[in-house]
């Protein structure tokens, strides 16, 4: 059986983990738990290839722990089931480990049947997820875990474990192997921080490069002093481009990238940051999610601009419907319009929160009659005191105004607008003082 590299190359230690140095370096949160050899209940969260399976088996084998692993894709109660009648054997005299992958995936009820065994100790269960734990892991579980993030591995960090992968491969079809300048950096940065697709990538770019016409001969014996001739090969620059590909663009539209990368967008845009917006927008652009940065855009102009540039609004609408009628490549010159625009803006949210004012007034029932002189009033009932509207129509004064009052009477001395500190609003706010 061909056993991945991914696999071969595992970390015997904790020292030999790449990357996690916020939770496993000495004196780091999980490595005193670790060395402890008192494990609780825990609940990995981070994306793909990024050791979570890994830790998970070196607790258990620091702990001496019988390790059964399931993956919540395909684990039935019945699987939990016979993992718990383990709890008796032999094997589990210093405890059964349940490292239960893709937790996620399990409905509430297979989440509730493992509740009474990690309650009263018969397993220790250690449960990895890809999506966010406080979202999509039932709350009895995590009150009776203790959560741990992992981060995507940086790629200084990463170098090597693609060094040892180039090495092992090459090993392994007992070839030598000569890198490219620059090769083991470019799969490092363009994986997002995830070891087994780097590991994995270099094992294809020998795989390919040995295939593909470019071996020659280098050196005429092999390292371990055999006497034979060894074929090299070159991995290129070019093999490592086209086999990394976009593997950087860590990207799910229903899931926590997507989020991320929209609130980040917006906060660079708020922040007036048109480099940092630029790098968001590119990256939603990247991932082909037109739909996402389009109607993010349109937010942001009423949301954060405002009342400063009202302008703003009419121009991002017209870059926005442009860039959905183009599609993309061509939807980037627009939406890159519009991103340079709004961050480098005046900024208001004064109409935003005055809303907001408003809408909490009308939620709490703080609502009280409309006056009469604004309803819509064709006849006085027999039952009024005062007969006829009295509306004032403001167009009749001087400047279209009139003093009267339009809020009901709980509500009559009520702002809820407050003018913002800059050029239009203060304007505007000028005009008005000099008329009222």
């Amino acid at each position: 059986m061909n056993i991945p590299l991914a696999d071969k190359i595992r970390p015997k230690s904790l020292d030999d983990i790449v990357g996690q140095r916020h939770i496993l370096g000495e004196g780091r949160p999980l490595r005193r738990i670790i060395e402890s050899g008192r494990i609780p209940n825990m609940i990995f969260y981070g994306g793909a290839g990024v050791g979570k399976t890994t830790v998970a088996r070196l607790i258990a084998e620091n702990a001496e722990m019988k390790l059964h692993k399931l993956n919540g894709t395909s684990a039935s109660v019945a699987d939990i089931r016979e993992v718990i009648a383990d709890t008796g054997s032999l094997d589990g005299i210093n405890g059964v480990m349940l490292y239960l992958d893709e937790i996620q995936y399990l409905n509430k009820k297979q989440q509730q049947s493992l509740l009474e065994y990690i309650e009263n100790g018969q397993i220790t269960l250690i449960a990895s997820t890809t999506e966010n734990p406080y979202f999509y892991v039932y709350n009895a579980i995590l009150s009776r875990s203790t959560v741990f993030e992992f981060k995507p591995v940086s790629p200084e960090e990463l170098l090597p474990a693609i060094n040892r992968a180039f090495r092992l491969t090459a090993e392994a079809l007992g070839v030598g192997i000569e890198l490219e300048e620059g090769v083991t950096e470019y799969i490092s940065r363009g994986c997002g921080g995830d070891v087994r697709k780097s590991v994995n990538t270099a094992e294809l770019c020998v795989l390919t490069s040995v295939g593909d016409g470019l071996a020659r001969p280098v050196s005429e014996t092999r390292s371990d002093g055999t006497g034979k001739p060894v074929p090299y090969t070159c991995v290129t620059l070019e093999t490592a481009k086209e086999l990394t590909q976009r593997s950087n663009m860590k990207y799910d539209r229903g899931g926590d990238q997507h989020y991320d990368i929209l609130s980040a967008l917006q906060k660079s845009i708020r922040g007036s940051d048109e480099n940092a917006a630029l790098h968001y927008a590119a990256r939603l652009i990247e991932a082909g999610d037109l739909i996402s940065i389009c109607r993010r855009l349109l937010v942001i102009a009423s949301e954060d601009i405002g009342l400063a540039y009202p302008q703003a609004v009419a121009i991002v609408k017209a870059c926005v419907d442009s860039a959905v009628q183009l599609g993309l490549p061509e939807a980037v010159m627009p939406l890159s319009q519009a991103v340079v625009l709004l961050a480098t803006a005046p900024k208001s949210n004064t109409a935003h929160m005055a809303m907001g004012r408003a809408l909490q007034d009308v939620k709490n029932g703080v609502l009280g009659e409309i006056p009469r002189h604004l309803q819509n009033v064709h006849a006085d009932g027999e039952g009024n005191a005062v007969k006829g509207q009295h509306y004032l129509y403001p167009h009749d004064y001087s400047n279209s105004y009139i003093k009267q009052q339009y809020l009901p009477d709980t509500l009559k001395d009520r702002g809820y607008y407050q003018y913002g500190n800059n050029k239009a609003e203060q304007a505007a706010r000028a005009y008005w003082e000099k008329i009222k």
